[in-house]
């Protein structure tokens, strides 16, 4: 599912393709990538607009766009396997388009694909709303960190997964900085002190950062990939990121620090990979 890295990668491929462009049209495929609101609401808060930035908070794209001097939000979503991507108007339809977007003169569109459905792309703004601060946010200090944490019995992991605390973490990057950090998924998050948690949100930064350096560097195809996602990191030359995790998805493999196997656990309802020697 993609995470804060993946959506940044494809905001920054998106957002110079999009800017000052004109929706000339919208036909929705799937009504539900449109909900709460309708196919009609979103065409009507489209036509006629041009895209001003391609913005991000958390896993969330934020579309900007503005139409005689009113500005407006739509909200684009993943899901677990949704790509958005610019092809030509000619082009044939995807399977499993959910909306297209005409551009300008109509000769080439945005398309929003969602083979599992679980996507969104919608006006409605109570998702990101909600969510918790960026990691990388002023706001969000080590004592904050602590504090935020302090104030839960939940698991760590889980804590993480609810991006009330902090934002665009998902079950991949929590599972690697955890383990960078030192600390099991399933320890109780009132449990960890000021300096382990200082740690932690440095590990965060770090493990995201990475992710976002290995996949803008990568030559990525987000319409034709021939594994159909764009967030592993390489489409063209160089390893895959996902062949630089560290724990993730490595349940029997050596820890790459004392070469005891990985172990995989679940947190939540979601797979949990560590070292039970070098996290506690």
């Amino acid at each position: 599912m993609p995470e804060l890295p993946e959506v940044e990668i494809l905001r920054r491929h998106l957002q110079p393709l999009l800017a000052g462009r004109r929706v000339a049209d919208v036909l929705v495929s799937r009504p539900r990538a449109v909900r709460p609101g309708t196919p009609e609401a979103l065409a009507s808060a489209m036509r006629g607009a041009r895209f001003a930035d391609v913005g991000r908070r958390g896993k969330f794209l934020l579309f900007a766009l503005v139409t005689r001097g009113k500005a407006r939000k739509v909200v684009g979503h993943l899901g677990m396997t949704g790509r958005m991507y610019l092809e030509p108007s000619d082009a044939p339809r995807a399977k499993h388009e959910a909306v297209s977007i005409a551009l300008d003169d109509g000769h080439e569109r945005l398309v929003f694909e969602d083979p599992r459905g679980f996507g969104r792309f919608t006006t409605d703004r109570s998702s990101v709303d909600a969510l918790g601060p960026e990691p990388w946010d002023e706001s969000l200090d080590a004592g904050g960190f602590a504090g935020a944490l302090r104030g839960t019995r939940r698991a760590i992991k889980i804590v993480f997964l609810d991006q009330s605390v902090v934002a665009g973490i998902g079950n991949i990057y929590a599972s690697e900085a955890l383990f960078l950090a030192g600390i099991a998924p399933g320890r109780a998050a009132n449990t960890v002190t000021a300096n382990q948690a200082k740690r932690l949100l440095d590990a965060i930064r770090v493990v995201l950062e990475a992710a976002i350096a290995s996949g803008s560097k990568a030559t990525l195809d987000f319409a034709s990939g021939s594994d159909g996602l764009f967030y592993h990191g390489s489409a063209g030359e160089g390893p895959k990121h996902d062949e630089r995790f560290r724990v993730y998805d490595r349940e029997g493999e050596p820890c790459p620090r004392c070469r005891s196997p990985i172990r995989r656990s679940v947190d939540g309802g979601r797979s949990s990979f560590w070292c039970a020697k070098c996290q506690a």
